[in-house]
């Protein structure tokens, strides 16, 4: 008999995103599992999460929880206010980069408070996981909330400067209680050269839920857009953030010379951009702006004949549009940035790949997709591109969190 997990997701707040749907998968693997959710939860996630009977807590347990909580909440006001003042480069890039630091710390203070929450609200548990842990001070975070834990670290946004690493030094011993998981090699062969003492492994974080699409999200979504089923129509789903190559789709698009719908749903978008789009010829554009529900976005994704992922050279964090894309059923128009998954879907017939900042290759592939529309990704689809299922995924977290606390001393 299995016994409950602490899901602790600092960004539960947040609509939408693969990090979600991975909690909710994992709670309900789990029934009677605890998530811990510091800075609450999105309407959506509450209720899947109580669907599945998981206790959700929202608030710190104990002084010393709060304690943290309240400093972390203090430092990510001074972060945000140092942010807005020092963003112009006029400023050293060491004064500018110092609010940033900051939010390492506040990231730190708010882990620590949750560690601390899940050691008083479930000291039972079979696994405490950090589903999206801050890149830096794993050993502080662990000192702190005198609690074990795995950590799921998907990229190195800021790195450490001086201060910081030293109080990720005084901690060092603390990294012992605390297990890193990167979602892909390229993430920790990053992180292992900053990080050489943290005891890691590598494992995929998206899980397999089995909910594939229906006919009848394919038949809803077309009719949603009001695109004809015989009409081709790739999806641009997520928001525009700095590693993905809007650039080059922009190029791409200028290249068409068949028709082609385009439904573009995320959250940052850029305006002037979808102007631009909007008077490209041969395409007909459909945007859904913001973060939309999970049953919105299946309507998007049902829509498409391929989704398109395009990211700069050398991005290697786990694209979690390209394991959304696999395990719903939809087949795939990716570029090739991440040579570890450009061998996986090597030679797969629902996925089409192009040279990662190639505008022709990209164009190519668009017009491929309309004369030859790619196979949909079986069942097997998800294995293959290294996802597990959700009971998979949490038998792991309870085989690793009990080789950690085997010989880790308690606080």
């Amino acid at each position: 008999m299995t016994g409950p997990l602490v899901l602790i997701e600092p960004y539960a707040d947040r609509l939408g995103g693969h990090h979600q749907r991975t909690l909710v998968a994992l709670a309900q693997a789990r029934p009677g599992s605890l998530v811990i959710a510091p800075h609450g939860a999105a309407r959506d996630a509450v209720a899947a999460l109580q669907e599945a009977g998981t206790r959700l807590v929202t608030a710190p347990a104990g002084r010393r929880a709060t304690v943290l909580l309240a400093a972390s909440r203090l430092s990510a006001g001074l972060s945000a206010v140092g942010q807005r003042t020092f963003r112009s480069r006029r400023w050293p890039r060491v004064v500018r980069r110092l609010p940033h630091q900051i939010t390492l710390i506040a990231r730190c203070l708010t882990e620590g408070a949750a560690l601390q929450t899940a050691r008083r609200s479930e000291p039972g548990a079979d696994a405490v996981v950090i589903l999206t842990a801050s890149e830096a001070l794993h050993g502080a975070a662990a000192l702190l909330g005198c609690q074990p834990h795995l950590r799921f670290i998907h990229e190195a946004v800021t790195t450490e400067d001086a201060a910081v690493r030293l109080l990720g030094r005084l901690a060092r011993r603390g990294e012992q209680r605390v297990i890193a998981l990167y979602p892909t090699q390229a993430v920790g062969d990053q992180l292992a050269a900053t990080f050489p003492h943290l005891p890691s492994v590598v494992r995929a974080f998206t899980v397999d839920d089995g909910r594939r699409l229906t006919e009848a999200e394919r038949d809803g979504g077309r009719t949603a857009f009001d695109i004809p089923v015989a009409e081709t129509v790739v999806c641009l789903v997520g928001g525009w953030w700095p590693y993905k190559d809007i650039g080059v789709i922009d190029a791409a698009l200028t290249r068409l010379k068949e028709p082609l719908h385009l439904v573009v749903a995320g959250d940052p978008l850029d305006e002037a951009v979808l102007e631009r789009w909007r008077a490209v010829p041969h395409l007909r554009l459909h945007t859904v702006p913001g973060p939309v529900a999970e049953s919105v976005l299946r309507l998007v994704y049902g829509t498409a004949d391929a989704a398109l992922v395009a990211r700069r050279p050398g991005v290697g964090k786990e694209s979690g549009l390209v394991m959304d894309a696999i395990r719903l059923g939809v087949p795939l128009i990716v570029s090739d940035h991440d040579p570890a998954l450009t061998s996986r879907l090597h030679s797969q017939s629902w996925a089409l790949t192009f040279p990662a900042g190639d505008p022709a290759g990209l164009a190519d592939a668009l017009h491929a997709v309309r004369h030859q529309p790619p196979e949909r990704p079986g069942p097997e689809a998800p294995g293959l591109a290294g996802m597990w299922t959700a009971e998979e995924q949490a038998a792991f977290l309870t085989r690793s969190f009990t080789s950690l606390t085997a010989k880790e001393a308690r606080c």
